[in-house]
């Protein structure tokens, strides 16, 4: 039955991609062009390691301007002299401003006043830090919730919040968010965590309206898992139904998310994503987002219910991960 399902689907996607080639051929002619990043100044929350470090390299060798935001004043250390190597002109400056991204706002508006007292006003705002914890919700400390809430969403919120008016006034440039796969599915273990990812989402839907008539962009990017540090600190106390779930959508190098990223967001797509599975849950979990690629509208629509049925044999395999595994508990625990 899956066979004939994905023979079907691929049909389907051959008819849609050979539509979605003439009209967006066309469609191509009055697009608009990737946006420069020469000369212009880029923040990078979560910027000293992992996908924050990769996109601010990516940055780099495109000539902006770099101010690095984390907690660590020696990660961000290590992080602004590896990432000047990259540099494309000796004029670029990359500094850092070590800041809690979930502190007092008042914290957070000094730090961008800062960066744009040094680097000039800013073009890009990059929302990269972030965390996971993978647990039952039962066993997730109310505390844990609060903080991955504070960190994930409002970290982000408070720094765009900090920015908007300034690129307003200037209308240009735009704001990213680093949501994940776990803000378009929720899954088991991810509860508290996928509900953080799920806020960026809506915040960045409701932003984009606001500020496209000011010639700014939103762009979310919902990555798959992705080999960083906080990727490696997050398997040490996994669940194994969540561990098993996740490999199904494979393991991306943050050098990879970070480069599509920085694609999508200079070219202003609001959806960014990588690999196979993170294509059907973007299209599937379509619904009211920004439409802003005309080639992916007709994609969702000519392959919304197929692709809906497929992400349906994606969730009772899932299912039956889930008691496969509560079986396999209560077998150790009667044989003890």
């Amino acid at each position: 039955m899956l066979h004939i399902i994905w023979d079907l689907m691929t049909i389907e996607f051959v008819i849609v991609t050979g539509i979605a080639l003439i009209f967006g051929t066309w469609v191509g002619f009055y697009a608009a062009k990737p946006r420069s990043l020469k000369g212009k100044h880029v923040m990078i929350t979560g910027g000293s390691s992992g996908i924050g470090k990769c996109l601010a390299i990516e940055c780099a060798k495109n000539g902006a301007h770099v101010s690095l935001v984390a907690r660590n004043p020696a990660l961000l250390e290590e992080a602004r002299a590896e990432i000047l190597k990259f540099a494309s002109t000796a004029e670029q400056k990359v500094s850092c401003f070590p800041t809690d991204v979930s502190g007092p706002y008042e914290q957070v508006e000094r730090t961008v006043l800062q960066a744009e007292e040094e680097l000039g006003p800013l073009f890009l705002l990059a929302n990269c830090a972030g965390y996971a914890k993978a647990a039952r919700f039962e066993d997730t400390a109310v505390d844990e919730m609060k903080k991955l809430m504070a960190v994930n969403y409002l970290g982000a919120a408070q720094f765009s919040h900090a920015v908007i008016s300034g690129m307003k006034g200037r209308r240009e440039g735009g704001i990213v968010f680093v949501s994940s796969q776990g803000g378009l599915c929720g899954i088991y273990g991810f509860a508290a965590y996928a509900a953080s990812k799920f806020a960026l989402r809506g915040l960045a839907e409701a932003l984009a309206m606001e500020l496209k008539p000011y010639n700014l962009t939103v762009t979310v990017s919902f990555p798959p898992d992705t080999d960083t540090p906080g990727f490696a600190e997050e398997n040490k106390e996994k669940p194994e139904e969540t561990r098993l779930i996740s490999e199904s959508a494979g393991l991306f190098s943050p050098e990879t998310v970070a480069k599509v990223l920085l694609d999508h967001s200079l070219k202003g797509k609001f959806v960014s994503t990588v690999g196979l599975e993170g294509f059907l849950q973007s299209t599937v979990c379509a619904g009211m987002s920004p439409v802003t690629s005309f080639v992916d509208l007709l994609i969702q629509v000519f392959s919304m219910g197929l692709v809906r049925l497929v992400s349906a044999f994606y969730l009772f395999k899932f299912d039956r991960i889930v008691v496969k595994c509560m079986e396999n508990r209560d077998k150790k625990k009667r044989s003890l």
